[in-house]
């Protein structure tokens, strides 16, 4: 119990009712100034805008969630974790070094590159691990174990752990921003300069903001002037005094829609003088300031009739000049100049808060331009306006300056317009939020105020160009009057300069003029009377005044607007002394008509006398006839034009919402009847109806009034819903008409375009209202009664008519009544009102659950209850309006039940913060009605729910109603009984699933439900303890029946069944069982996209995160409790295992299914049956990270994959609750398991070692390239763990896994896709370094902390074990996740901890490892190995302490120490010859550490142990230092391979060593695209296995060792050097590796074949199979023979199509010349280069790089191809020749070498001629041109192990003149026929070899041949035959000339015809001069012996050159 009370019992004052106090941008409130009794209205508007904001709030909410966002400083507390990946190496050696070749010209290491002469005891061995030894008793080792591993642990394992998703996070419910007063993008414009060239007087500037495109002006004036003291003392005696705040010179203006077409117009005035505008600007068009001395007496003159003209009309000003800049082009130059880079402080606070509000249906426009604007960001602009146009009288309205701006805006303005030479300067900025020193458009000081005499600033007050959605929330009331034009033209009157004055009247004496114009500048803030500029002689003036008015709060029919109209005379006439105004006449405009503000467009008429009395009671146009009658300008005509604007917060300017506003306020204050309301006056008995008509119109108000006033009308209808009014004695219930309102606004406001919304769907405004505004209606003196009608103050309400909520319910549905007419408004019928009558016709009144409370007279009710029992409650009215509205209106308060839930649970808030808790138990807080109708509305939102999800369509819908109602039960837990609530999450689960939607969709909706409930800051309390289960409800899982009463314990239960999901379970831990519910079914969901999958497990995932990171949950006790709570999730996840995805890879691979032949053409078919169960033995085959094959069988369902994320999420909640349950219940737990489950909860340890393995640090710019090594380098290691296991099993998953080796780069960086730091980094580049360094400090620790979790649990598995015949294979499944989490990149601190483990388990189990498991002790070899060469020092000093505790136990206990010699020695092998970068350095160190072991080991001195370690580590250091060696030769892939293959060589005698290199060999060609060499090592690997398989067994299916072979290569005849007396395969040890089996041996077959087809080798392919083939089906294995089929009919169409075209190696001949080649010197090599590598490539590749290692400068290359003699080589420098070569057969050879693979296949032999003279020249004459052909043999053929062989053999010959003369007289007849006879005949191709035959050009070529040596019979008898030989040649050289001569005729087009018939009479000429020599034979040849003979000769001849031509074709 006491636990309990530290989660927090649910403390009572939980709940928090507090008022806020408002901001207030201003130093005080902005309220009405005048003392006279504000309206009803106006007071309730102040009141709205003052009063504090009312927030309900509960002091835990969010506690486990806020711990979530403030992770910020974990990396500060968090130890930093060393990884090995994460450290630089310290050097870099050089790529090359230069003395790379002297090791080979060392004499003494010619002998053998193997030897090794580097001794291990000169170094310093590491610091030893001193508890190596110390325990001889297991239980201590264990203790002391567990102990260091529980030191220093993180106890959140969450906060490590990257926060979830965004779109996954919980819903959690914005907070809707703080209303504030609507604000635009704000600018601040300062006013610097107005010069002029010279200056005479003073002068007056306004500004204001133009939209051009919308023809608007966006602001108020803003008046300034910089005129000096000088000029102001001009003015002096018409500035009474001079405020401070009319002294500002900047302003700050504010745009709401930006535009391109926002101009910023300066308009300039002076003091009025005699003169048209043009003559007033002469003086400053003509003079210039350069001429101020020339002109200094005008000057003087002009000033001085300028100071006569101030004091005489100072206060009357005239038109000047204006100035224009487009102030959006300003800001976007002033935003493009700026560095773009700083996006985020660029849209600053401000703009974006107040971008919230900004109307949507801009926002294509608003888009638009934000990208080209930064109105908040741009940088400080200077603006200098140089054009200055001189104002033209006659264009000075509005209306004229848009056009000119049009103009300005086509660039079409200077022709027309005067300019005036001066200059404005202007600075532009954008402002901040608050400057210091503003004022507000209505004068108040904002904060923060300034300090001492500041300069001012001045906020223009904006007029946006459309319509704003803001709630109004300051007091604003102003006026603006623009006279616009006045036409007296007609009038004979002298009024020429005119001018109006404006004044503000409250009744119509001179003394009620009132000061509340605003002043403009260098004046008082607030005048009397304002005048308009003068145009001088202009009967008909235009105006742009703009007068600003401050209103009166309180206004009577009395104000008035009164303009009196003047004509000013500027020249003093001698008559009149001084008469400066003459009046006009008058004019006057009522503010207020029919109680409503008067705005818009007015034309007055003028009175030309004085004003008669009571004038300003009716308006100008519509005064009584008076007497005397008025005297009226133009007969009563208007003749005044003017527009009044108003900008406030209290007059509404909306006929429904000024109607309704008038009657509410009809029936709060005491009101005298009639009262007006527009044009009719309402007498009392018609009031209600008319309310009734307001209400209901209410919606059809215009939206932007209607969301100005939204607070008041809310306020308003609230009210009306609680309280009755009493009217006219009758008792009138509102209730229902105005929630129909509320539903018809709410609707409305959700439904419009131009409000955003939230992203649960909210409407925004909605949304702030309730949570800052919505305060319980206050009843006035609880009953409001008009007229006399005053009743008992003890008055009290009931309802009547009441249906019991449960059968309304349930009618309300099964039916939903619509009203007939209008099915907005169902309403109650009142018979006396026919107009509402006929406007809701609607059955209200006979639906059967229509229920009315009405007000019952008090006196008949005064017994009852004690006082305020029965007082109506807001709540209980709104939730029963919710239950009894019907048709469309019930349809939207259900579809926005969001307002209506939040609205209920804020006044239920209220009505408890009201009551004495204390004194008041939880369930009888609300009443049993309020309960009913509770349960009502949840169970038809539920209904509503699915329905709209069976409907498919509202899908969205129905989610937001889903996600509004759990708000509202995660809300009522806190507020009601929580049984109650309880009981309604249990019919909504019942109600949800009935329905017949899809599964995931409900799973998905429900758990969306639960997710929020679980959110509850008190849902542990919830959910851990019912402390009586019988108060705990019943799940609502319908499979329960059974219903335990008694709680359960751990002891009363078995342990297993505490991980199981049980009904118990689930009704004792309501929600939680719940939710694994919801988790455990989505699980066994089909796949759909992974959605479901993931919403459930991230739901969970959040929940646990929110325990673990809540303050409350520290404790270890309460964690363990906590976890409890959770363990059926370890049940769920163990069964779900097959659906993880732990590649952290490769998303796509396909997991639930073995990789078939069509997803990846390497891979094979899915296992049978039998074969998986026996893999069944080993759990971690899944390890494999494509291996999923075998899982296939595993699992009876094969349900959906999870991708890697959602994996991981569920994992760390495994994780948690196995780092936070009771050890001991683990430990029983585990040992109570049956066997199979172990396995999978070990598969199920090693998938979380995977998921959680560290990812390493990466600076943003190593990232790609890093990433690619160290990807491969991954990829290796991993494969090489997962490939470690023998036997069937690990070829098994080798075979599914595909073949590894021929993955290319492509694959590697897949695989690599998500191996970044959390999701969110994958953009990685835009993170600073501290935060990668923040962040690998932080995942760092996660790795750490997840593998020693597992460490753990496999610990706690191992002790738990009890010893029974399981034991061995439990060990050995405990092994391998250790090997894995090995094999996996991790922290020192953890490594030490795991071997601390290994060694423990090697002291326990050590012989079962070292019997049993022979291929996990050769994989703990090679991982121990590989941390033995780590660079971090505690890494090698663990590896080496656990591998000589190895060593020690095989050699002491299992004496089994030859096994563990063998297999740390292949280790070391594949080690050193797989990765590049091995670090021999600490490598050799390691091994001097371990010797030092041995020799410090008291017990063993006496022993063969020391001895035995000592020669095995020479064994292995020798074999390092090849390594080295073969380090140097990086760079030199030939020598590298020679070094190798010698390596390999060397271990001829130790099989399992020769297989290992030979596989590294195949790596590394495999590396170099050299496939096909890559094979050959496979092969002979196979050959290897074949022998020692023939030894063993004589089976006739398997090959006979290595000369079954023969086929593929004669070379692989090496292998047999392996005999019986070499060595016997049943020695211990010998061996043993997985490939000396059948299954390993078809293993490297296949993987042989693989790489012939991928080097096109395709004929090879089938010599493999053909040796398979035989293994396979005495395995009777019909699946490999299936695919085995499919691949060889592949390589056979292979062959047919692509056969000829393929192309074989290039060879060279490449020699090496000098000493400094050492044992190369003087060799020669034959080189093999891929297909088409010309001379010059080989050449440049050999040069450069031996060019490197001897310096500049040594090397030279042999152009030619002559015998190179030594002796005149220079001894400093090194040589090489490079020849090309051809392979060369010999005839019969020809004959058995048909197709193009066999002629480069088996290569030994290669030819390159060399031409020479006798004389020594190279080239001579024809009948002294000789050629050499060399032959060169090779040791062994090509293709070959390596891309080199030594040349062994040479053979040359010599060909005579004559012989050289045959061979080339061959190829030239070879080439005619072939290209005669092609199947398709190629013109051009024919052309080119008949020109070079018969073309006359070249005819001395084959003429000349013949004359030289067939002219004339040679005198020597041994040419004779070489003579004939040639004749005959040329015979069918003849003869191939004519068949091409006439095969062309049929190739030509038309227009070759001329050149055929050239080709024709060359040929007959090249024939006719040939015919004597060919007919001429040599009579000794042809004795009469035998006649027949010769004929029969030629026709061999030609016979013998057909099928030579027919070859060819081929």
């Amino acid at each position: 119990m006491e636990l309990m009370q530290e989660l927090g019992e649910f403390p009572d004052d939980d709940l928090e009712v507090e008022l806020v106090e408002r901001e207030c941008r201003t130093v005080q409130h902005s309220v009405p100034d005048d003392g006279a009794e504000p309206d009803p209205h106006v007071r309730d508007c102040v009141q709205s805008y003052t009063q504090p904001w009312l927030i309900v709030s509960r002091r835990c909410q969010g506690d486990g969630w806020s711990a979530y966002s403030e992770r910020t400083g974990l990396h500060k507390q968090l130890q930093k974790q060393v990884f090995e990946s994460d450290l630089q190496p310290g050097t870099q050696e050089p790529a090359v070094r230069s003395p790379s070749l002297a090791a080979l010209c060392d004499e003494s290491s010619r002998t053998t590159l193997t030897s090794s002469d580097f001794n291990l005891r000169v170094l310093q061995p590491d610091a030893r691990v001193d508890s190596l030894l110390r325990f001889s008793n297991p239980e201590d080792l264990d203790r002391f174990n567990q102990e260091a591993r529980q030191s220093q642990r993180h106890p959140e394992l969450f906060a490590l752990y990257p926060p979830a998703d965004e779109d996954d996070a919980v819903e959690i419910r914005p907070k809707p921003e703080c209303p504030r007063e609507h604000i635009g993008h704000r600018i601040y414009v300062r006013c610097t300069a107005i010069k002029f060239e010279i200056e005479i007087e003073p002068i007056f500037a306004s500004m204001a903001l133009y939209d051009l495109k919308e023809k608007k002006k966006i602001s108020e004036d803003f008046h300034c002037d910089l005129n000096s003291d000088m000029f102001r003392g001009f003015l002096r005696a018409h500035t009474p005094r001079v405020d401070p705040s009319s002294q500002a010179k900047a302003a700050i203006f504010s745009i709401t829609q930006p535009s391109q077409d926002i101009y910023l117009v300066v308009k300039i005035e002076k003091v009025l003088q005699q003169g048209e505008i043009g003559d007033c600007a002469d003086p400053y068009m003509s003079m210039r300031e350069s001429d101020g001395a020339k002109n200094k007496d005008k000057l003087e003159k002009l000033r001085g009739q300028a100071e006569q003209f101030c004091q005489r009309l100072g206060r009357y000003r005239m038109p000047f000049a204006w100035g224009v800049v487009n102030i959006m082009s300003v800001i976007s130059s002033a935003t493009l100049d700026r560095d773009t880079g700083d996006t985020d402080s660029l849209n600053g606070k401000g703009s974006l808060e107040r971008r919230a509000y900004l109307p949507r249906r801009n926002s294509d426009r608003f888009s638009f331009m934000e990208d080209q604007y930064n109105l908040s960001g741009f940088k400080a602009a200077n603006i200098t306006i140089n054009t200055l146009f001189k104002q033209e009288g006659d264009r000075l309205s509005d209306e004229d300056l848009f056009k000119v701006l049009a103009d300005i805006k086509r660039a079409s303005v200077q022709r027309r317009t005067k300019t005036i030479p001066g200059f404005i300067k202007l600075e532009v900025l954008p402002a901040p939020e608050s400057m210091p020193g503003c004022l507000s458009p209505e004068l108040i000081p904002v904060l923060p105020v300034a300090e001492k005499n500041p300069r001012l600033i001045k906020e223009v007050l904006e007029f946006p160009s459309s319509d704003v959605y803001v709630p109004h929330c300051i007091y604003r009331n102003l006026l603006f009057v623009y006279p616009q034009r006045l036409n007296v033209a007609n009038r004979l009157t002298s009024a020429r300069n005119i001018t109006v004055k404006i004044q503000f009247m409250s009744g119509e004496e001179p003394s009620c003029v009132l000061p509340v114009i605003f002043g403009k500048s260098s004046g008082p803030e607030f005048v009397t009377e304002a005048y308009s500029p003068v145009t001088y002689h202009n009967k008909s003036p235009d105006f742009y005044e703009e007068v600003k008015i401050k209103l009166p709060a309180k206004l009577t029919e009395r104000h008035h607007l009164l303009f009196t109209f003047y004509h000013i005379s500027c020249q003093q006439k001698q008559s009149q002394a001084g008469a400066v105004e003459t009046i006009v006449g008058y004019s006057w405009l009522p503010i207020v008509h029919n109680d409503r503000l008067q705005t818009g467009q007015y034309c007055l008429p003028i009175a030309q006398e004085k004003l008669p009395v009571n004038y300003s009671l009716h308006s100008p146009e519509r005064i009584p006839a008076q007497v005397p009658p008025v005297k009226w300008m133009e007969s009563h005509k208007g003749v005044f034009n003017l527009e009044l604007q108003a900008v406030s917060s209290v007059h509404t300017q909306d006929n429904h919402l000024e109607r309704f506003f008038t009657l509410c306020h009809a029936l709060e204050g005491k009101v005298t009847f009639p009262i007006r309301l527009s044009d009719e006056k309402i007498p009392e008995n018609k009031v209600e109806h008319e309310l009734k008509l307001s209400i209901i119109s209410l919606s059809s108000s215009r939206l932007e009034p209607l969301v100005l006033f939204l607070h008041q009308v809310l306020d308003k209808l609230f009210r009306l819903i609680m309280q009755p009014m009493v009217i006219a004695g009758q008792t009138a219930n509102l209730a229902q008409i105005a929630f129909e309102s509320v539903v018809s606004i709410v609707n409305s406001l959700h439904n419009s375009q131009e409000l955003d919304r939230d992203q649960q769907g909210r409407n925004c405004l909605l949304a702030i209202y309730l949570y800052y505004a919505f305060r319980l209606p206050e009843s006035q003196g609880d009953i409001i009664t008009t007229g006399v009608h005053q009743l008992h103050p003890e008055g009290r309400y009931s309802t009547l008519g009441r249906a019991t909520a449960t059968t309304v319910g349930s009618l309300l549905l099964q039916s939903r009544v619509r009203s007939s007419s209008n099915p907005d408004i169902p309403a109650p019928q009142s018979p006396e009102d026919i107009e509402v009558k006929n406007i809701l016709s609607s059955k209200g009144a006979n639906h059967p659950s229509f229920r009315m409370s009405t007000y019952v007279d008090a006196s008949t009710h005064q017994q009852g209850g004690t006082k305020g029992t029965n007082k109506k409650q807001f709540h209980e009215e709104l939730a029963l309006q919710m239950v009894v509205s019907t048709g469309v209106c019930r349809e939207n308060a259900y579809k926005y039940a969001w307002f209506f839930f939040e609205l209920l649970v804020k006044s239920m808030a209220q009505h408890i913060s009201q009551m004495d808790r204390k004194a008041v138990a939880r369930r009888s807080r609300f009443s049993d009605r309020f309960k009913d109708d509770i349960t009502t509305i949840v169970n038809v939102v539920t209904a509503e729910i699915s329905n709209s999800l069976f409907k498919q369509k509202e899908t969205e819908q129905a989610e937001k109603m889903n996600i509004s109602l759990a708000f509202f039960l995660y809300d009522l837990m806190s507020l009601m009984d929580r049984g109650f609530v309880f009981q309604l999450v249990k019919s909504y689960c019942n109600q949800m699933s009935a329905k017949a939607v899809s599964m995931s969709t409900v799973i998905s909706v429900r758990l969306e439900f639960l997710r929020i409930l679980c959110s509850h800051e008190h849902y542990l309390n919830l959910s851990l303890y019912f402390s009586n289960p019988a108060s705990a409800p019943a799940s609502p899982c319908p499979s329960i029946s059974s219903q335990t009463s008694s709680s359960c314990s751990f002891q009363d239960q078995r342990i297993l069944s505490m991980f199981d999901l049980s009904p118990e379970f689930k009704q004792q831990h309501f929600l939680t069982g719940l939710l694994l519910t919801e988790l455990d079914a989505a699980l066994e969901m089909e796949h759909e996209g992974g959605k479901v999958q993931r919403k459930a497990i991230n739901a969970t995932y959040s929940l646990l995160c929110a325990h673990d990171l809540d303050q409350r949950c520290a404790r270890p006790e309460v964690r363990a409790k906590i976890a409890a709570l959770y363990l059926p999730l370890v049940g769920i996840i163990i069964d779900s295992i097959n659906s993880l995805d732990f590649t952290v890879s490769d998303t796509r691979g396909g997991k639930g299914k073995g990789g078939g032949p069509d997803e990846d053409p390497d891979s094979v078919n899915p296992i049978n049956q039998t074969i998986a169960m026996a893999i069944a033995g080993n759990p971690f085959n899944t390890l494999a990270r494509n291996a999923l094959a075998s899982m296939a069988s595993m699992s009876t369902k094969a349900p959906s994959t999870l991708t890697a994320e959602t994996s991981r999420n569920l994992l760390v909640c495994f994780l948690w609750i196995m780092k936070n349950s009771e050890q001991s219940l683990i430990q029983r737990w585990t040992a109570d398991m049956p066997f199979a489950q172990l396995n999978r909860l070990l598969e199920l340890l090693a998938i979380c070692v995977s998921c959680f393995e560290y990812r390493g640090k990466q600076s943003s710019d190593k990232v790609s390239t890093q990433a690619l090594q160290k990807s491969q380098q991954a990829k290796a290691r991993l494969e090489q763990a997962l490939l470690g296991g023998q036997g069937a099993r690990g070829e098994m998953i080798r075979r599914a896994g595909g073949n590894d080796r021929t993955l290319g780069y492509g694959e590697n960086l897949r695989w690599r896709k998500d191996l970044t730091q959390w999701r969110q980094t994958n953009d990685r580049h835009d993170k600073s370094k501290a935060e990668l360094d923040q962040e690998a400090i932080i995942s760092g620790n996660l790795a750490t902390e997840a593998n020693l979790i597992v460490l753990d649990l496999l610990e706690i598995i191992v002790q738990a074990t009890p010893l029974a015949e399981c034991k061995d294979s439990v060990v050995g499944g405990v092994l391998r996740v250790l090997l894995h989490s090995l094999t996996c990149n991790q922290s020192t601190s953890f490594l030490s901890h795991c071997f601390s483990t290994l060694r423990a388990l090697i002291m326990k189990f050590g012989d079962l490892l070292f019997e049993e498991e022979a291929e996990q002790c050769a994989d703990l070899c090679q991982k121990v190995l590989q941390h033995c060469s780590s660079r971090v020092d505690g890494n090698r000093s663990q590896a080496c302490a656990t591998l000589y505790l190895i060593m020690r136990y095989s050699y002491s206990s299992a004496s089994n120490f030859s096994r563990v010699k063998m297999q740390v020695t292949m280790s070391l092998a594949s080690l050193v010859g797989k990765s590049s970068d091995v670090q021999e350095e600490f490598l050799r160190r390691s091994f001097r550490t371990i010797l030092a072991y041995a020799e410090e080991d008291g017990e063993m001195q006496a022993t063969q142990l020391p001895p035995q370690v000592d020669e095995l580590l020479g064994n292995l250091n020798r074999i390092l230092s090849d390594t080295v060696k073969m380090k140097e030769f990086q760079e030199d892939p030939e020598m590298l391979m020679d070094l190798m293959y010698r390596i390999a060589k060397g271990y001829q005698t130790s099989p399992d060593l020769r297989l290992t290199w030979l596989q590294n060999m195949a790596e590394k060609h495999n590396g170099r695209k050299c496939h096909t060499e890559s094979a050959m090592c496979l092969v002979h690997a196979a050959a290897l296995v074949a022998e020692y398989l023939s030894m063993l067994e004589d089976h006739k299916y398997l090959p006979v060792g290595s000369v079954t072979f023969q086929n593929l290569s004669p070379n692989v005849l090496e292998e047999s050097a392996v005999s019986d007396d070499v060595l016997s395969p049943d020695e211990d040890g010998v061996c043993s590796g997985r490939y000396f089996t059948e299954n390993g041996l078809v293993d490297l077959l296949e993987q042989a074949a693989e790489l012939f087809s991928q080097g096109g080798l395709f004929e090879a392919v089938n010599e493999v199979y053909k040796i398979m083939i035989p293994i396979l089906e005495a395995h009777r294995d019909f699946r490999r023979l299936a695919s085995t089929h499919e691949k060889l009919q592949r390589a056979f169409e292979n062959i047919i199509q692509k056969g000829h075209k393929r192309m074989f190696g290039t060879y060279f001949r490449v020699g090496f010349y000098g000493s400094k080649f050492g044992d190369l010197d003087e060799r020669e090599f034959i080189y093999k280069e891929p297909g088409i590598t010309h001379l010059p490539e080989i050449s440049h590749r050999l040069e450069s790089f031996y060019s490197q290692c001897f310096g500049d400068g040594v090397l030279e290359m042999i152009k030619d191809s002559t015998p190179v003699d030594k002796n005149k080589l220079d001894p400093n420098k090194a040589y090489i020749q490079i020849t090309y070569v051809e392979p060369y057969f010999d005839d019969y050879e020809m004959k058995d070498r048909l197709t193009n693979f066999e002629k480069n296949f088996n290569l030994r032999r290669f030819m390159y001629t060399t031409p020479f003279t006798k004389s020594g020249r190279p080239r001579g004459e024809l009948n002294e041109q000789y050629k050499r052909k060399t032959i060169l043999t090779t040791m062994h053929s090509f293709p070959y192990v390596k891309t080199r062989i030594h040349v062994i053999q040479k053979d040359e010959f010599d060909l005579t003149p004559i012989e050289v003369a045959i061979e080339d007289m061959q190829k030239k007849t070879r080439e005619l026929a072939v290209a005669t006879h092609r199947e398709q005949p190629d013109a051009k191709m024919l052309q080119m070899v008949l020109q070079g035959s018969v073309g006359a050009t070249v005819n001395q070529g084959p003429l000349e041949v013949a004359q030289v040596f067939l002219n004339e019979i040679p005198a020597d008898p041994k040419l004779f035959r070489h003579h004939n030989k040639l004749r005959l040649c040329f015979k069918e050289f003849i003869m191939r000339c004519g068949e091409a001569v006439e095969k062309n005729k049929h190739l030509i087009t038309p227009d070759q015809k001329e050149y055929q018939m050239e080709l024709k009479k060359n040929y007959n000429k090249l024939r006719e001069n040939l015919r004597p020599m060919l007919e001429r034979k040599i009579p000794e040849l042809y004795k009469p012996i035998h006649p027949p003979k010769p004929r029969l000769e030629r026709d061999s001849i030609k016979r013998h050159s057909f099928r030579r031509t027919h070859e060819e074709n081929s």
